[in-house]
């Protein structure tokens, strides 16, 4: 069963989408899109990963920050500070729902998600499971290599806003990016850890995988590399193995 539900965050409505299973109550997982993505993901991604993960007995909520896809909110306005207290909403509203166990609740996130994701698993204290798909662990990093041009730069003092395509990219998004660590908040976090990503990534270097590997201090961590994949896993085998791969870690762990 799929079903539309919605949450409030700072005064703002966000949309979201639950898969619910055929036997429950049952343990439930929070997914979290990337930057200028939605709850739908690239090449329908999330949907198909929330159903497959369904199919295995997991309540699965997919939603959108505030800023992006159906949900209120201003992109320009967005911060990565804001997208983890969007996640740590979420967390709490999928605990709150009658077909969840509460104490079984679980957190993925891809790319600029998985650097929130990992963050709100720190601060939540009693997420049970993390799982970071081509994640972000130095946004500075990022910052300095996208938006450090004098153009960008120009362009953020005069208007507060940087246009990359068809995206607005706030002035508070880039002052307040280099200041979250996200390898420094996941050091809190002390339960299972799978972490995902292709050795091909263009967006964001693998070895940001290895920089969470190091950081994570529980026993119990996983890193899966998927040959040849991009940072979305945009072909059918590499789209089928990352679902797959996480499907079977996710009913292991919850």
């Amino acid at each position: 069963m799929e079903q539309f539900r919605e949450f409030r965050v700072g005064g703002q409505r966000l949309a979201a989408s639950i898969h619910i299973p055929e036997q429950t109550p049952g343990p439930g997982l929070v997914m979290c899109h990337g930057f200028t993505g939605h709850r739908i993901e690239a090449h329908f991604l999330f949907v198909k990963a929330a159903r497959a993960f369904c199919d295995a007995g997991l309540n699965v909520l997919r939603f959108d920050f505030r800023g992006s896809g159906e949900s209120e909110g201003a992109f320009r306005e967005m911060t990565i500070e804001g997208e983890i207290e969007d996640a740590l909403a979420a967390l709490q509203l999928l605990r709150g729902e009658p077909t969840v166990a509460a104490s079984r609740v679980g957190v993925l996130g891809l790319s600029l998600g998985g650097l929130v994701a990992a963050c709100a698993a720190a601060r939540d204290g009693d997420v049970k499971a993390l799982v970071l798909w081509s994640a972000v662990a130095s946004m500075a990093d990022l910052v300095r290599e996208r938006w450090s041009s004098a153009e960008a730069r120009g362009s953020l003092e005069l208007r507060g806003y940087y246009e990359q395509g068809a995206f607005e990219i706030g002035a508070g998004f880039i002052a307040g990016a280099p200041v979250v660590n996200p390898l420094r908040e996941v050091k809190q976090y002390h339960g299972p850890a799978l972490i995902l990503h292709g050795d091909e990534d263009e967006s964001v270097p693998v070895a940001h995988a290895q920089m969470y590997a190091d950081a994570l201090p529980g026993d119990d961590t996983t890193t899966h590399t998927i040959l040849g994949a991009d940072h979305t896993y945009a072909t059918v085998p590499w789209e089928c193995e990352a679902i797959e791969v996480s499907r079977d870690w996710l009913a292991e762990r919850l």
